[in-house]
């Protein structure tokens, strides 16, 4: 309570705030005339801290306007964000309701698929708050605050510090608005969810002392279910919708034994409850139907065998395919001029994000939890202790709430002086932005009321009881969870609302992160070169951030299905210097209407690692009035986050291949992988005899039907307090051309290449595994790092958590063309074309490859995402229509038949010798290879219609993804927990808006 106390206390000093801004300001204006107050002459441009007229730069920036936010249909700043072509895949889409953790809900940007801790968030210049793992949650920023938006499409270190790897995203709100203005949006998919409903009024005015803007936001967004779409109805696409369901279903079973034995089934065996069978009459059990196909990623050809959907569960069926979010905003921008030189600048946000995700009912395997079924339970049918039983929670599906309040002040006093003849700018800021998060959680189990359910209970007048005669559990209701869904006898979990609310409880985390910057800057101009005047920039920044995670206290102490989790807590501080200087060389001269440079360091040092230096050296030539070159090379670094130094040990149930799976692993008799998983290496890891039939045990704890299987029993990962900052080299060459002979056509094209080292990966088991059998190194076969179960051979124990390892390298080709024509009696055209290419894309994570680096970028990753917006305007009507083009990737490889007749779905298979050194690869088929998914391209059409009333509004409908255009299915489920890719549209969405201007 007291947290959402402070809460409401801290939105009501908000209010506050914006009040004492609007009334001061109101008090200095002298009048409210439509003219906005004049700009001042000199600009400052994302990517340099000297103002200067001329907004050309060295450096590629690409610029998205309050026009061209309002033409299209997206209506949120994450989803124009990634519409953007050099943003990647998002590393948590709406489309991954499975996701956890404090960053569970939040919407994050990735440049260049280089993560989005990599790319750089700032809000006026200044840096947006993140969370313990560094991750900038855009839809914090109401979309009616936006006045544009630019991305820096290059490293920029030496200008904004840490982080800035991939680039920088400046979103820039909405100041020297007149008047007032508010506008409705509705739209919902064809088939008729997922509907989203926004409201946002704005107000300003100005004067020559001061002006403000105030504005607020609210907009839901509605659920979309996994079922309701065909794509996404079940875990293999609807080209196999009988494969890959699960075996740990609303089927409730065990696993027999000697002393568990069912009459005329052999012990080992997974057995479930006949159709209204006798649950405490063991001969009513019969074998569990356990064919979940062989069809994986595959067409239907001979050999291959559809899954069966008896006994197990589908559990799209209960799973979001978009998940619900609402947003509440308030903001406010305000100037005062003290002098004619001083004024002091303010800014306020007020923020409110509530998601929700729905994923199936959790999957409870005793074998996992260690909670067996007591021989003494009246519904064990057996007479002696199961330990291996199974029941998913169907009646109870997993829900989470996230709910993120923003508070964000800046303040700055800013002026300009003049020296030596020249003229200088200053600022000194404050910026303070705190992120507070509260999670509920229902749907996971207290294993300490499980194991008491299933635990001694008996017959008393009539009705089960847990404990013994004499011994009575007080409050504990017995669970039968060899009941299937729906059957409403005793001990079962559907209807029983006692025992449901015994297994059950609601669970609450809690996270808060704070940012706090002080900085002062001057910039303007040494002194006066025979080409034009030498700029300079210097200043200085104090950061510090601080951050905390607590999930509950249940969950902490391994108490709960909900995974053990320790909390994360931590800060750290910097204290950064930096110049910048331009430097012009020639100017008006043939082959040189303009040659400069440009020059920037920054020193940094972290109380956590050290110090870091950081400098960008670039170029801009412009040898005819229509052409400019530009170049740029920059040294990035990112810093370790709290999470990484700081976070508490989780529990994860991993996805891997075991090296030694005689089937999807490389383990072949003879080689030296074969003896190394018999043998172990450095004394661990030994599989023995068994290591010439081992097969990897997924859920349920059965041999697994696919390469990329999660782990039956939860693995441990953690932080690292000494891990270092990745370092990064960036290159940029480029040419923007306008060329006189074709009036309103511009150009520009840019190479790109980054390159970092020391890269902060997360340790994976798979990294671990395949370090100690297939490349045979020692210390990564330790017992600290994994163990395995002494008779049936699987990882019973594995710890992992990120290291400073390995390499990320990706290059490409941003081509950008615009062309605006005017006709006299048709109207204006103006047609847009973004374009990125990603060439290369590279990722080793170890220090000690054995074998030849490979290009391992591309599954899911697109090669080339593209735009074209075209535009028609005519009095007052409008029309935009917009091609959104998503080149065809390679996916992951995917296991399925060999004699598929499915075409072009080679992937290449590591090859090793007997002594397991690498030899290359090979295409043959195997009886189980491993294929790649290559899938085509995809466009989606968006259009839309406007009409200036004349009444002082705008209508606008439109649709995105107007012909329903639905990609393919994707076996890899990137960015979502379905066969999909989560960043592809689900359905045609239909939308109106309406804009009232006073």
């Amino acid at each position: 309570m007291e947290f959402r106390r402070s809460t409401l206390r801290d939105a009501i000093q908000l209010a506050l705030g914006a009040g004492a801004l609007f009334t001061a300001a109101s008090a200095f204006a002298q009048e409210t005339a439509e003219a906005a107050p004049q700009a001042l002459d000199r600009v400052q441009v994302t990517g340099s801290r000297i103002r200067q007229v001329d907004k050309e730069t060295a450096q590629p920036v690409l610029v998205v306007s309050r026009q061209d936010i309002e033409k299209q249909g997206f209506q949120s700043v994450s989803d124009i964000l990634q519409n953007i072509t050099s943003m990647g895949t998002p590393p948590i889409s709406r489309a991954a309701p499975l996701s956890a953790g404090e960053n569970a809900g939040g919407t994050f940007i990735s440049m260049r698929n280089l993560g989005a801790a990599r790319t750089l968030v700032l809000v006026n210049g200044r840096r947006l708050g993140v969370s313990t793992s560094g991750l900038a949650d855009v839809s914090t920023i109401p979309a009616v605050a936006v006045e544009r938006i630019e991305v820096l499409k290059d490293g920029a270190s030496s200008i904004y510090g840490s982080d800035a790897i991939a680039g920088v995203i400046n979103i820039i709100t909405r100041t020297n608005f007149e008047g007032a203005a508010g506008s409705v949006y509705y739209g919902q998919y064809g088939e008729g969810d997922g509907a989203v409903t926004r409201g946002d009024f704005l107000m300003g005015f100005g004067g020559d002392r001061g002006s403000v803007v105030v504005g607020a936001e609210w907009a839901t967004e509605d659920r979309v279910r996994s079922a309701d779409r065909p794509f996404s109805a079940f875990p293999r696409g609807s080209d196999h919708p009988t494969d890959n369901w699960t075996t740990a279903g609303q089927y409730g079973g065990f696993v027999t034994t000697a002393t568990t034995a069912v009459p005329g089934i052999p012990t080992g065996t997974r057995v479930v409850l006949r159709p209204g069978g006798d649950p405490r009459n063991i001969n009513d059990y019969v074998r569990q139907n356990v064919n979940t196909g062989s069809c994986v990623g595959a067409t239907e050809a001979t050999g291959c065998t559809p899954g069966s959907i008896a006994d197990k569960s589908n559990t799209n069926l209960q799973t979001d395919l978009r998940t619900p979010l609402e947003r509440r905003s308030v903001f406010a921008n305000g100037t005062v001029n003290i002098t004619d030189d001083i004024r002091f600048h303010a800014e306020l946000l007020y923020s409110f994000r509530s998601s929700e995700r729905q994923v199936a009912g959790y999957p409870m395997q005793a074998a996992s939890f260690a909670t067996p079924m007591s021989a003494n339970s009246y519904y064990n049918p057996t007479g002696a202790t199961i330990s291996n039983w199974w029941r998913r929670t169907w009646e109870v599906p997993r829900t989470t709430k996230a709910d993120l309040t923003t508070f964000r002040f800046a303040g700055s006093f800013e002026g300009s002086f003049e020296a030596f003849g020249q003229t200088y700018d200053w600022d000194v800021n404050y910026l303070k932005n705190d992120n507070r998060l509260i999670q509920d959680a229902f749907g996971n189990l207290n294993l300490a009321n499980v194991r008491n359910a299933v635990g001694p209970s008996f017959l008393q007048n009539g009705v089960v009881v847990c404990g013994t005669p004499g011994n009575v559990i007080a409050g504990c209701v017995p669970w039968n969870p060899y009941l299937p869904y729906g059957d409403a006898r005793s001990g079962g979990l559907t209807g029983n609302t006692a025992l449901q609310n015994y297994l059950f409880q609601n669970e609450h985390s809690t996270g808060q992160t704070g940012t706090d910057v002080y900085s002062a800057n001057v910039s303007g101009t040494l002194f006066d070169l025979p080409a034009g005047p030498m700029g300079l920039a210097v200043g200085f920044e104090h950061r510090k951030e601080s951050g905390e995670f607590v999930p509950d206290a249940l969950a902490v102490t391994g108490g709960s299905t909900n995974l053990s989790s320790g909390p994360t807590r931590g800060s750290y501080s910097v204290d950064e210097v930096y110049a910048e200087v331009e430097i012009p060389i020639l100017s008006d001269l043939p082959f040189a209407r303009q040659l400069s440079v440009n020059i920037a360091s920054r020193a940094s040092d972290f109380d956590t690692f050290g110090e870091t230096v950081n400098n960008k050296f670039m170029l801009k030539w412009k040898p005819f009035e229509s052409l400019m070159l530009r170049g740029t090379v920059a040294d990035g670094f990112r810093a370790p986050t709290i999470a990484d130094l700081y976070g508490g040990t989780s529990d994860t149930f991993s996805y891997f291949t075991d090296p030694c799976d005689v089937v999807f692993g490389q383990s072949t008799p003879g080689s030296q992988i074969r003896t190394n998983c018999a043998n172990g290496v450095g004394g661990n890891g030994a599989l023995g005899a068994q290591a010439a039939t081992f097969r990897q045990l997924g859920q349920g704890f059965v041999p697994v039907g696919a390469p990329n299987a999660q782990t039956p029993v939860a693995f441990k990962s953690g932080s690292n307090p000494t891990l270092t900052p990745e370092i990064s080299k960036s290159q940029t060459i480029g040419a923007v051309w306008s060329p006189g002979f074709l009036s309103g056509f511009n150009m520009a094209v840019d190479w790109w290449k980054v390159r970092i080292v020391d890269t902060i990966v997360a340790d994976s088991p798979q990294t671990i595994l395949n370090d100690c059998y297939i490349q045979g190194i020692a210390s990564r076969c330790s017992s600290a790092l994994f163990t395995r179960d002494p008779a049936q051979g699987y990882i019973n124990f594995l710890s992992f958590g990120s290291r400073n390892a390995g390499y990320r390298k990706v290059e490409g080709w941003d081509v950008d063309m615009s062309y605006r024509v005017v006709t006299e009696n048709l109207g204006t055209f103006n047609v847009v074309s973004n374009s990125t290419y990603t060439a290369k894309d590279i990722q080793i994570s170890t220090n000690d490859p054995r074998v030849p680096l490979s290009n391992v970028g591309f599954a899911n990753f697109f090669r080339i995402r593209s735009t074209l917006n075209t535009t028609w305007e005519k009095g007052a009507f409008g029309a935009t229509w917009t091609a959104r083009y998503y080149s065809g990737m390679k996916e992951g490889c995917t296991y399925f038949i060999p004699n598929s007749t499915t075409p072009n779905l080679e992937c290449e298979e590591i090859v090793y010798a007997p002594t397991g050194a690498y030899v290359g690869v090979s295409t043959t088929p195997a009886s189980a290879i491993s294929r790649r998914h290559v899938v085509g391209s995809n466009t989606f059409h968006d259009v839309q219609l406007r009409w200036e009333a004349p009444w002082k509004a705008t209508v606008a409908i439109g649709a995105n993804n107007v012909f329903n255009h639905i990609g393919p299915v994707m076996y890899t489920q990137p960015s979502a927990n379905v066969s999909y890719y989560g960043g592809f549209d689900i359905g045609r969405f239909l939308y109106m808006r309406y804009t009232q201007r006073f």
